[in-house]
């Protein structure tokens, strides 16, 4: 079976299909050991079907399982399973489900799959709206659901990855202490000895936490996001959202933040690797990997979400560089 892509790009391509069948194409055959980050954010397992689709219960949990396999055999040797999944409750219930966790585990341990836990992150978005609203507003016995976690897996306990390309910026104190050239050196109460000159060397940032601050905890501390994450998660402002409200469309509900996936492309891929994502929705995976010289390919189910996702690929930024290549 074949399959054709919805568009191209000078990087990427775009398919409508289910994951499951094409995954049994052509195309998705040629992908097998070339893919070097699988990155997306699959349907979450929710209570309330949504248009852009998704299982929920045990069903949910075979379904992401079940994938493990062929999702894993894409990857190079030493490539990585990027995923964002988001908490699940029980039904008509004020209590957590352990569903997406059971999933995640299932997932992992698939036998054929040979895959590992690399690291588990958290994206913290403060931004938002009160959820589940039934416990959070209306009865107020429970809190905001403000983060999802992201599990970073892959076939080896070594894949590509080079947390230098995903420095924080320093904060004003370490740049003071870069510049005075000293420090409080010695044993900690901890146990754990401080070198004299541990922390002297300017690596040019700081290594990043494995905790997303989207925006900032603490009132009047600025975020030291990573330098790849140059999008802001709350802008309305971005070219994607602006065109929406022009032509009167409803943009994705749970799209990627465009700056998680900047981070976890720089990260772990190189310019010139192959980035894959099978529940694409509007297509952030590939915009992000087409701004940083990766080749990427997208599969979405949904015609709507794909005539949104070319939208991305006229923001003028996309166009420039396009025309800047042509110029090289």
């Amino acid at each position: 079976m074949n399959v054709k892509p919805s568009f191209k790009t000078r990087m990427g391509k775009v398919y409508q299909s289910r994951i499951e069948d094409f995954l049994d194409s052509k195309e998705g055959k040629e992908l097998k050991g070339c893919v070097q980050l699988i990155l997306t954010s699959p349907p979450f397992p929710l209570n309330n079907k949504k248009r852009y689709g998704n299982y929920s219960g045990e069903k949910y949990k075979e379904w992401l399982i079940s994938l493990a396999k062929p999702l894993s055999d894409l990857l190079t040797d030493d490539g990585s399973i990027v995923i964002e999944l988001g908490n699940a409750w029980e039904s008509g219930r004020p209590v957590q489900s352990l569903l997406h966790l059971e999933s995640l585990i299932g997932f992992v341990q698939q036998p054929d799959a040979d895959l590992r836990l690399c690291q588990q992150f958290i994206c913290y978005n403060p931004a938002r709206l009160p959820s589940p609203a039934q416990w959070v507003t209306i009865k107020r016995i429970r809190l905001t659901d403000s983060y999802t976690h992201v599990w970073w897996m892959a076939k080896s306990d070594y894949p590509k990855a080079d947390n230098r390309k995903v420095l924080r910026p320093y904060s004003k104190s370490m740049k003071r202490l870069l510049k005075r050239r000293a420090y409080n050196a010695g044993k900690r109460p901890s146990e754990f000895v401080i070198s004299e000159d541990g922390f002297l060397t300017d690596h040019g940032g700081s290594i990043p936490h494995n905790m997303f601050e989207l925006e900032g905890i603490e009132e009047g501390k600025t975020p030291r996001l990573p330098n790849v994450m140059r999008f802001a998660n709350t802008s309305s402002n971005d070219y994607y959202l602006r065109t929406c409200r022009e032509r009167g469309i409803t943009p994705h509900p749970a799209r990627m933040p465009l700056n998680l996936a900047a981070f976890f492309i720089n990260f772990l891929t190189d310019p010139g690797d192959l980035v894959f994502d099978p529940f694409a929705g509007t297509n952030t995976t590939g915009y992000v990997a087409e701004l940083d010289h990766r080749r990427w390919v997208a599969v979405e189910t949904d015609k709507n979400y794909i005539e949104q996702a070319r939208i991305r690929f006229d923001d003028p930024a996309i166009l420039n560089q396009n025309n800047q290549k042509g110029k090289e």
